[in-house]
């Protein structure tokens, strides 16, 4: 059973204060490992600023979907503003996309044409804080995301624990580089950071688009909203099930049988109580239930009524 979801009064507050928290980490290492490349001229350190970077602007651009998102629906969008989420995630991947192919050139040319480092200390000091504060930024993200379900945090995660991986790889390519003596290490720590920025991308991109093309809610969810909506007896099935998630909100269609001999009040009754208690597991929900008269009902609904139907 999928645990109960904030409202999105209180995700919208919790991915606010994530996002802030985001923006201001991003800015303190993109400060710092400038000062640090420039002092040491590393390609992995340039490779890693420059992913830093990216998260800087993806962090920004973040912050501002995830208010934008949580904005009541209004006369233009009644649906609400929760896909704006989804298209900074798009923003996100393209940046990352561009950042990996930027840095791949840069480390293969060096790597043709290796140069030895200078500074290594502070170049190794500047990468070990550098994995300090990302490792605590992405453990703050994953807290969130457990109460959650925000697309644009998810993504900016993604690009965190890259950057994680690649201070990782960017520190040990530094460090071999300087006791070792073999400078062609520190380019390939550089390859290795924009193969790991790409393969996040690709599962940014893949998220952000699963929520634009209004993919369904796991099957556990869809599960629990059925068990949740035929709790009451007079309530016998559920058929035509919808779903889909914008932002932190959750859109839910279904129709249900009841006994035709229901008066109008009472079968009323029975689907506003069905959805208040699928709301205390989705409460930023929008719920409609169509009542259907069991065994009398006809298809209906326009084109998409029956499409996808698997009860």
């Amino acid at each position: 059973m999928s645990a109960p979801r904030l409202t999105s009064a209180e995700t919208a507050a919790l991915t606010r204060r994530v996002t802030l928290l985001s923006v201001g980490t991003a800015a303190v290492l993109v400060v710092i490992k400038l000062a640090a490349w420039l002092a040491s001229g590393s390609t992995a350190l340039l490779a890693s600023m420059a992913d830093s970077g990216l998260d800087l602007v993806a962090s920004i651009a973040t912050a501002f979907a995830v208010r934008y998102a949580v904005a009541p629906p209004d006369a233009e969008h009644r649906f609400g503003h929760g896909k704006a989420e989804a298209f900074a995630s798009l923003m996100q991947a393209g940046l990352v996309f561009a950042s990996a192919a930027l840095i791949a050139r840069e480390a293969a040319t060096d790597l043709l044409d290796p140069h030895p480092l200078r500074q290594e200390g502070w170049a190794i000091a500047v990468m070990a804080a550098s994995t300090v504060m990302t490792l605590a930024l992405v453990a703050a993200q994953t807290r969130v995301l457990r109460q959650t379900a925000s697309v644009a945090v998810s993504g900016d995660r993604a690009h965190y624990a890259t950057d994680l991986a690649s201070n990782v790889i960017a520190l040990a390519g530094i460090a071999a580089s300087a006791l070792l003596g073999l400078n062609g290490l520190d380019a390939a720590a550089a390859l290795v950071i924009a193969a790991l920025l790409l393969w996040g991308a690709i599962g940014v991109f893949r998220e952000a688009a699963s929520q634009l093309m209004d993919r369904e809610l796991p099957e556990d969810d869809r599960a629990q909203i059925v068990r949740l909506a035929t709790e009451d007896p007079r309530m016998t099935d559920v058929h035509q099930l919808r779903t889909r998630a914008s932002g932190p909100y959750v859109h839910i269609q279904m129709h249900a049988d009841l006994d035709p001999q229901l008066t109008l009040e009472a079968a009323h009754a029975v689907i506003v109580a069905a959805e208040k208690r699928i709301l205390t597991a989705f409460p930023a929900a929008d719920i409609i239930i169509h009542a259907d008269p069991r065994g009398r009902a006809e298809p209906h609904g326009g084109a998409f009524a029956e499409a996808g139907e698997t009860k």
